[in-house]
């Protein structure tokens, strides 16, 4: 169970459609720094977790050459015992050629015993270096996962930032544009245009005062010819604008 475990964690990691889960996150660098730390601690627990696999895969196989080496030794001494009692009966001690026969026949026990472990753990060892293949492969593949989850985070912060500063140099260019009559360079205007034409209707009314000064002259002068003429007339002379003959 603990090995179904381990691969079909690593199954369902190598399968993460990172893409599917970023389009999904409000924050996109947080959801990657969490998918890399997840993905890091998940390597470091299959690891583990795969490490002891190796290890038991290797005991089954101590184990198993062990007993093919102990089925070869059994052999040889339940063939040694055997013919040691064919010398004995040969030589007439039946009794003693019995027992090296016993002792055969218990060597040949043993050996089949022997041979009946190395049937049994062939096709476990066989199951179990399947399985440990299949980790291998599979934490591989989770490192070259781990990998590109790196370089798509470096990629897409790297993408925000210069999005970012792009978005700043567009509001910068906004806030000074000439045209923008919200800006504030166009409210400075404005003003300006109002203390302009301010100083232009004082120009204007300034002139209108200085001409009708002009023109009170003008009447003064005449009053004064007309003063002269009058006293003129009462001294008995004649207007000076009459015409002679």
């Amino acid at each position: 169970m603990a090995k179904q475990s381990i691969f079909g964690r690593i199954s369902t990691l190598m399968k993460a459609n990172i893409n599917a889960l970023l389009d999904q996150a409000e924050d996109p660098e947080k959801m990657l720094d969490q998918l890399v730390r997840d993905y890091t601690n998940n390597i470091a627990d299959a690891e583990a977790a795969i490490a002891e696999t190796i290890g038991n895969l290797r005991l089954l196989e101590r184990d198993h050459a062990e007993d093919k080496q102990a089925a070869a030794e059994w052999g040889n001494k339940a063939l040694a015992a055997s013919r040691k009692a064919d010398e004995l009966r040969a030589s007439g001690d039946t009794v003693d050629a019995d027992k090296f026969d016993a002792l055969a026949k218990v060597a040949l026990q043993r050996q089949i015993s022997a041979e009946n472990e190395v049937k049994t753990t062939a096709p476990q060892l066989a199951a179990q270096n399947e399985v440990v293949e299949k980790l291998k492969a599979g934490l591989n593949g989770m490192k070259v996962k781990l990998e590109q989850l790196r370089a798509k985070r470096s990629e897409l912060l790297a993408r925000q930032k210069t999005a970012e500063a792009q978005t700043r140099v567009v509001d910068a260019v906004k806030s000074i544009d000439v045209l923008d009559p919200t800006s504030e360079l166009g409210r400075f205007e404005e003003k300006v245009r109002r203390v302009e034409a301010r100083a232009h209707g004082q120009q204007e009314l300034a002139a209108s005062s200085l001409d009708a000064q002009f023109e009170s002259l003008e009447d003064l002068g005449e009053l004064t010819e007309v003063e002269a003429r009058l006293a003129e007339l009462k001294s008995g002379g004649q207007p000076q604008g009459q015409l002679g003959q």
